[in-house]
């Protein structure tokens, strides 16, 4: 069982290193597509996930594009804060995969027009919603939701 986490077109690598780090720790998938903001060998990018990368299951994509027609038909949640669900209004299974955009821009919007309905949401306050909580803390949020649900697969 897993969940896969895709972030596409990261820029900052500790939040990268930080989501690596818990994709390592409860056994999810992690997608990196390009363009990345960094080099997958920086310092920072693996000091954020210290010793836990030779635990990563990574795949790095080329394109958004490549991305979507690998995995076409695989079921799939963007995260945003435009969504149209709560993260706690889903019903996770074993393999969706959550898509997050990257750190100043978030997921393109005509990928976001186009699947509408499988948008996800982290509520937040009126004052402060049309920003962002930090990547890393909404790939946790969410991700721990989906595990949450699926009873913590392989996790003690």
């Amino acid at each position: 069982m897993a969940i896969h986490i895709v972030l596409v077109e990261p820029e900052i690598p500790p939040n990268t290193g930080n989501i690596a780090r818990s994709c390592a720790a409860t056994g999810a998938h992690l997608h990196l597509v390009k363009p990345l903001g960094f080099s997958i060998d920086d310092r920072s990018l693996k000091r954020a996930g210290l010793d836990y990368w030779p635990f990563v299951k990574l795949e790095v994509h080329e394109s958004l594009e490549e991305f979507l027609q690998k995995y076409q038909g695989r079921r799939m949640y963007l995260a945003t804060t435009k969504g149209t669900h709560r993260h706690t209004d889903v019903s996770f299974r074993d393999e969706d995969m959550i898509l997050f955009g990257r750190e100043t821009r978030g997921l393109p919007k005509d990928l976001i027009a186009q699947h509408q309905e499988d948008t996800l949401r982290i509520p937040m306050s009126a004052d402060t919603r049309l920003r962002s909580l930090n990547l890393a803390n909404s790939v946790n949020i969410i991700l721990f939701e989906a595990l949450r649900q699926l009873d913590f697969p392989g996790l003690e």
